[in-house]
């Protein structure tokens, strides 16, 4: 039976620290950004190097280009001073998730108009979502605060084919 680890060391020494890189099934990170055009620069640098940390190296065109879209288009829509963005790796996906303030309308042509404006702002994620066979979206925030959820699913074999010369994929 081994000792019970104390409760108070601080800081942890560092042979207690993990020694090998984290893996995809580690990747979990979130960042609240300004609404501002320079955080998708700031948004696109952090995916790009959390990927390379993570060894998913191979599909950081694909996952950067993603997370630009969704980022510049809540920045585009949100009614506060700031945006979330989320990128998670879950059975064999990459999950990129950005949340704005914009709050869905109540009003069915009020509705319909927003959404056929946000959907224009993101032809470009459509374009990539499907050359990865992936999935996107936005919807409601269920979150406390409500605004919206803008979505987008990227296999991460997928991800890994676009962009590579030869590799064209139907949509």
């Amino acid at each position: 039976m081994t000792a019970p680890a104390p409760a108070t060391i601080c800081p942890l020494p560092v042979a207690l620290l993990p020694a090998s890189p984290p893996g995809p099934e580690k990747l979990a990170y979130s960042l609240t950004l300004p609404a501002a055009p320079t955080s998708v620069a700031i948004a696109r640098a952090a995916v790009r190097t959390v990927l390379h940390m993570h060894g998913l190296r191979d599909a950081t065109d694909a996952v950067v280009q993603v997370m630009s879209e969704l980022t510049s288009c809540a920045c585009r829509f949100t009614t506060a001073d700031d945006i979330y963005v989320s990128l998670r790796y879950r059975d064999g996906a990459l999950r990129v998730i950005v949340y704005d303030a914009h709050p869905r309308h109540s009003h069915p042509r009020l509705s319909a108009a927003c959404d056929a404006r946000r959907r224009a702002t993101l032809r470009v994620l459509a374009c990539v979502v499907r050359a990865c066979r992936g999935d996107w979206g936005f919807d409601a925030a269920r979150e406390p605060g409500g605004g919206t959820r803008l979505w987008a699913v990227l296999p991460r074999s997928g991800a890994r084919a676009y962009g590579l010369p030869g590799e064209h994929m139907n949509g």
